[in-house]
């Protein structure tokens, strides 16, 4: 997948796959050095929506990727994190979304707790994970001015942090089987086992 002849190449650094509900649909999110967010239909082989961040896009993460698209959080090089609701597909306004500044540095990844989709991580280029919850809107749609469903975006709310390291924290991932463990790389070269607790009262 590359732009079409004459139209400028930009770097992508992040993809990430999603709505494969069942055996047909499928589709790739891609993020881009210059904050372009693209979101290729591959059952058409098409590009079903893109929006720009104003930052460099370091990682993208639907929610799950085996279900009807829900949400999708995309973190930037200015410790910047963006959530898409993805559920309501506005014909012009694409998808309702909100922002949240949590670091000064860049955010280099997200990743979605497995047993509780609303819940995530964030790694930051201080050394610092945050984890955060998201909230949904009492509607998560509603009709526009002329009568067209648009979505309706959630908040955000900041459960805990903690600074492991003074260098970035450039990968995270959750265990699929033990709630709250996961294990993260640094920029120290330091590879950390962290339990996180009372995720199950959240």
């Amino acid at each position: 997948m590359e732009p079409i002849q004459g139209e400028s190449k930009r770097d992508c650094w992040t993809v990430a796959f999603g709505n494969a509900y069942n055996q047909e649909e499928r589709v790739v999110c891609a993020g881009y050095d210059n904050g372009d967010i693209k979101l290729f239909d591959l059952k058409n082989m098409s590009l079903r929506w893109e929006t720009n961040i104003k930052n460099g896009v370091c990682s993208v993460e639907f929610d799950r990727k085996d279900i009807n698209m829900n949400k999708l959080v995309a973190t930037s090089l200015e410790g910047k994190f963006h959530v898409f609701d993805m559920r309501t597909q506005h014909p012009t306004k694409g998808f309702a979304s909100i922002s949240e500044k949590a670091y000064k540095s860049t955010m280099w990844q997200v990743r979605h707790l497995p047993q509780n989709r609303d819940i995530f991580m964030t790694t930051g280029g201080a050394g610092s994970l945050h984890l955060w919850k998201y909230e949904y809107p009492a509607q998560r749609s509603k009709t526009d001015s002329e009568g067209v469903e648009m979505g309706v975006a959630g908040s955000v709310t900041l459960l805990q942090n903690v600074t492991l390291s003074t260098q970035p924290i450039s990968s995270l991932d959750w265990s699929p089987d033990k709630r709250g463990l996961c294990v993260c790389s640094a920029f120290d070269q330091t590879v950390r086992v962290l339990i996180v607790t009372k995720l199950n009262k959240v």
